[in-house]
């Protein structure tokens, strides 16, 4: 009979694959019982290293870059896991409300900051912008089905009514995933405050809208060339 995992090394492997994008979770949880056996505990995870960690997970380990197995490890072992957040305070919004005004995803692990890599966000933040109002309408957890095939195309679809997706960092793949799910997406690689962020965007809208708000405005992309910018301040 296998021994159900407490909520708190639930909590932990769950965020944990998700600083290991490439990784699935139902892999990572076969990665762990050969590294530590079964019953998993906290203590078993605490003891675990790094050698008996990569051991255990071979070839696929090895396809994960350094620092997401570092960091996926830091969690198991419980470091640096905050307290379950309670959930956003929305702002009351209905469709018609904000003339002129576009929806933004923001890749986000804690509150509303911008700190999230588009595979392996926590949940999008999801606003309203128009040039003179900013709203925030929803949360969306990104915690997927096991029947997903396809990640990141399902990620893109939890945000398919967006217009722009802020991200600290996606990779080509899924950005081009995102770019045919007809998103704009934006690389803001300091990350920081989705407020603060928006806020420089609503200047954006109150002025002159630059080429990449060409495709909001009705205008086709030849490519996804010039539409995966990169914001660095």
């Amino acid at each position: 009979m296998t021994t159900p995992l407490s909520r708190e090394l639930a909590l932990r492997i769950g965020l944990a694959a998700n600083q290991m994008p490439e990784l699935d979770t139902g892999s990572l949880i076969g990665i762990l019982s050969e590294a530590v056996g079964v019953p998993m505990t906290e203590e078993k995870f605490a003891n675990l290293g790094m050698k008996t960690f990569r051991k255990a997970g071979g070839e696929a380990l090895m396809q994960v870059p350094s620092d997401h197995v570092k960091a996926a490890l830091r969690i198991l072992k419980g470091e640096g896991i905050e307290a379950e957040e309670p959930a956003l305070a929305l702002d009351t919004y209905e469709d018609g409300d904000m003339p002129g005004s576009i929806r933004v995803a923001c890749a986000s692990n804690r509150a509303e900051e911008l700190d999230g890599h588009f595979g392996s966000c926590n949940r999008f933040v999801i606003y309203q912008v128009s040039a003179t109002e900013l709203r925030l309408i929803d949360e969306r957890s990104t915690e997927k089905p096991d029947d997903v095939e396809d990640k990141n195309k399902w990620r893109a679809s939890l945000i398919a009514d967006c217009d722009v997706v802020y991200v600290a960092s996606i990779g080509g793949p899924a950005a081009a995933k995102v770019v045919r799910a007809n998103i704009h997406p934006v690389k803001h690689l300091t990350g920081g405050e989705a407020r603060n962020v928006l806020g420089k965007l609503q200047q954006v809208l109150a002025s002159s809208p630059p080429p990449w708000l060409a495709r909001i405005m009705g205008q086709e992309a030849k490519s996804m060339a010039g539409f995966l910018e990169e914001v660095d301040e």
